[in-house]
């Protein structure tokens, strides 16, 4: 049977711990786990430990952490996905799909035809949102290394960006597999009523090559889950 697997936001190792608050009120009262339960923990940076609860109290949980283990490695293909801002559930959905499917970074874009400001207060929790999402994702998808998810940024100022490899959505360009692997990507998709015709422009003056996944035009959310599938296929671990 799977163990139990939580991300704590805390250094980790054998011995006893008491857990932080939002794991612990997590696992008591949501999952109503007892002392004695079999857990496995992570702390986002690629070491995994087994235990047991020893302790489940209204205030606090403790662990006792009895083995370590290597975490689950890294696809030799570092993305950093920049996701055009979108609505609600799609930029959720775009996420936890490109964590699941090993994004080391991602981070939102904002351009001309996104539908969504953010500003200050707002712009705080949605980032504190997103990053529960990939966190969330890594729980489930079996990840030890929580992705970065960067504040949002201006399109301009993304474009800076280094990388191997620099790719922006495009319905006529070369297919992916026609560029040579690289050891870092750097994929621009864009917000959900596209980029337009200057930015992808301005796109290819910073470097980004133009790349097509196929004959349909896919959804901002869908992009994404397509996209890295395919680069994960050809350079990575898939």
């Amino acid at each position: 049977m799977r163990l139990s697997r939580f991300f704590i936001d805390a250094p980790l190792a054998l011995g006893e711990h008491t857990l932080p608050e939002a794991p612990s009120h997590y696992m008591a009262r949501v999952l109503r786990l007892a002392a004695g339960a079999a857990v496995q923990l992570f702390d986002g940076r690629g070491q995994e430990y087994r235990g047991e609860l020893i302790e489940v109290g209204k205030k606090a949980v403790r662990v006792q952490l009895h083995e370590a283990l290597p975490g689950l490695a890294e696809s030799r293909l570092q993305i950093h996905l920049g996701q055009g801002l979108s609505r609600g559930e799609r930029m959720d959905w775009a996420i936890q799909k490109a964590t699941e499917l090993g994004a080391t970074q991602i981070t939102p874009v904002i351009s001309e035809r996104c539908e969504v400001r953010l500003k200050d207060e707002r712009a705080d929790k949605r980032l504190t949102h997103w990053r529960q999402i990939a966190i969330s994702a890594c729980e489930q998808c079996g990840r030890s290394v929580i992705p970065v998810i960067h504040p949002p940024q201006l399109l301009a100022d993304w474009l800076a960006i280094e990388a191997d490899l620099k790719l922006v959505l495009h319905p006529v360009a070369e297919p992916l597999e026609s560029h040579a692997a690289p050891a870092t990507l750097a994929f621009l998709i864009g917000p959900e009523g596209g980029l337009n015709d200057a930015e992808v422009e301005q796109a290819r003056t910073a470097g980004f090559q133009p790349a097509r996944l196929g004959p349909r035009v896919l959804r901002t959310e869908t992009a994404p889950v397509v996209a890295l599938s395919v680069a994960q296929q050809l350079w990575g671990d898939f």
